[in-house]
């Protein structure tokens, strides 16, 4: 980098800080991320079989075929784009995230593909398959025992390495272009246009950093669709509390079960005043639905996906009893071999202490005849 030459032509002060060496180095990260987009075909939306003569369609957008295998694939290369535009990231310095896991997954990727070190902050209880994966992609895990001091550990990281600490949580909602450009709204609407029903009667999202309902939410307000937007949050979560209270500095004394959402706090990046409904599912019924799930369509799914399918099931069974028609789409949020040792396990409920036989029979029972699970 030259040396910024400060002169003063006519009185006039001047400071040139331009670096040719930098910005072909941007130029060409920018174009590789770019181009992960551009060779990635869109998810599929797949539907989950319920009684023909109820007239309902339900479907999952299937994130987990993203080439990092979630949701977060969609996030990241967005974070990296605004990050990278805004001047933030620079070639040998690190990029820092805090991160309950497939966030940090699909960051580690693009950092390795644009060539920046990385270190993902995350609790210790993070699964280790998600861990495996962020060093796979060459990222580093910096391990916290207290999921709330994840902001302040990768703040203080950022400080230390001189690198870019990229803080999904409050940069989630705004690095997403949600007005089109192939975001996850757009992608819905699109692949439904041959459908019987193509503008859902309601979409249901769950909240990490709260991006992804922000992003729903604004795109069918711009777009004037009647669909709205339903955000399913599990226990020790704090989205659900503070949407109901309109208290935006609730706070939980403990981290979710339910990895991938659930804050211990209310998000800077969840916009509250853009969603329609929420929900607040206990983790047995989610980890019921991962299972359910596999059962009717054979795709195993983490447990974000469970959330939000025990609430899309819901607004279903209301739908039947109310006597309308239409569809549903809930997400399928990253797939569930990440996660063989916790909602897989039998071993890992009984630790946790959850029983999931009643909502197990509840869906069972939902699928049978329509009526709503409590």
């Amino acid at each position: 980098m030259s040396t910024p030459q400060i002169t003063r032509p006519g009185g006039t002060y001047d400071v040139d800080r331009s670096d040719a060496e930098y910005r072909s180095w941007l130029k060409e990260a920018v174009r590789k991320v770019q181009a992960d987009a551009n060779r990635s075909a869109d998810t599929h939306l797949l539907r989950f079989p319920l009684p023909e003569q109820w007239g309902i369609d339900l479907y999952l957008k299937d994130e987990s075929t993203h080439p990092t295998g979630s949701l977060k694939h969609r996030l990241a290369r967005s974070l990296f784009l605004y990050g990278l535009c805004n001047g933030w990231i620079r070639p040998g310095r690190p990029v820092i995230e805090a991160s309950s896991g497939s966030t940090a997954v699909s960051e580690a990727y693009f950092a390795k593909l644009i060539g920046v070190p990385f270190i993902a902050v995350m609790p210790r209880t993070t699964s280790p398959e998600k861990c495996r994966l962020i060093e796979f992609h060459g990222g580093r895990c910096h391990f916290v025992d207290d999921s709330r001091k994840m902001y302040e550990a990768s703040a203080a990281l950022a400080a230390e390495t001189g690198g870019h600490y990229m803080d999904q949580f409050t940069y989630a909602e705004r690095a997403t272009d949600w007005r089109g450009n192939n975001n996850i709204a757009e992608s819905i609407f699109r692949q439904l246009e041959l459908e019987r029903f193509p503008e859902p009667a309601w979409i249901v999202a769950t909240a990490g950093t709260g991006g992804t309902s922000a992003t729903l939410a604004r795109y069918v307000h711009y777009m004037q669709y009647d669909t709205r937007i339903c955000v399913a949050d599990p226990e020790n979560s704090c989205f659900f509390d503070g949407w109901t209270t309109g208290d935006p500095d609730v706070t939980c004394d403990r981290g979710s079960r339910i990895e991938g959402i659930g804050r211990p706090r209310m998000e800077p990046s969840f916009v509250p005043g853009a969603i329609d409904r929420m929900m607040k599912v206990p983790d047995a019924a989610t980890v019921a639905a991962v299972r359910a799930l596999e059962a009717a369509i054979g795709h195993r799914a983490g447990g974000s996906t469970g959330t939000g399918l025990w609430s899309a099931l819901k607004i279903v069974a209301e739908m039947v009893a109310e006597g309308r028609t239409g569809s549903v789409v809930t997400l399928l949020c990253d797939p569930g071999d990440r996660y063989l040792d916790k909602y897989y396990s039998d071993a890992w409920l009984a630790e946790q202490g959850l029983d999931i036989a009643p909502y197990t029979a509840a869906i069972g029972s939902l699928l049978e005849t329509g009526v709503r699970p409590d």
